[in-house]
């Protein structure tokens, strides 16, 4: 699969882990130079706390478009190292 935004692949994996109907990519199959850390921090009742970052391609920003969670609780330990998109980003099967 592959998280596509603004034309360029932010991740690529056929490891992927479906949660609530989000593809969580393993981490080291994220482009980093595309990811830039947020502040913002959600909770999620049975996950834990989410962190984000924001996606930049080509001068162009898309604000908390991907989440981790950097310590899921128990029942979430299978998304543990993944991250998962929103806010426009295309998920692939191809």
């Amino acid at each position: 699969m592959k998280a596509i935004w603004n034309g360029k692949i932010i991740a690529e994996s056929n490891d992927i882990v479906n949660v609530e109907g989000n593809a969580y990519f393993p981490m080291e199959s994220v482009n980093p130079k595309y990811l830039k850390k947020s502040n913002t921090h959600t909770q999620c009742p049975w996950k834990g706390t989410a962190s984000y970052f924001t996606i930049m391609v080509d001068g162009k920003e898309n604000p908390d478009a991907a989440w981790y969670y950097p310590s899921p609780s128990g029942l979430a330990q299978s998304i543990k190292g993944r991250l998962a998109f929103w806010k426009g980003v295309q998920i692939t099967k191809d």
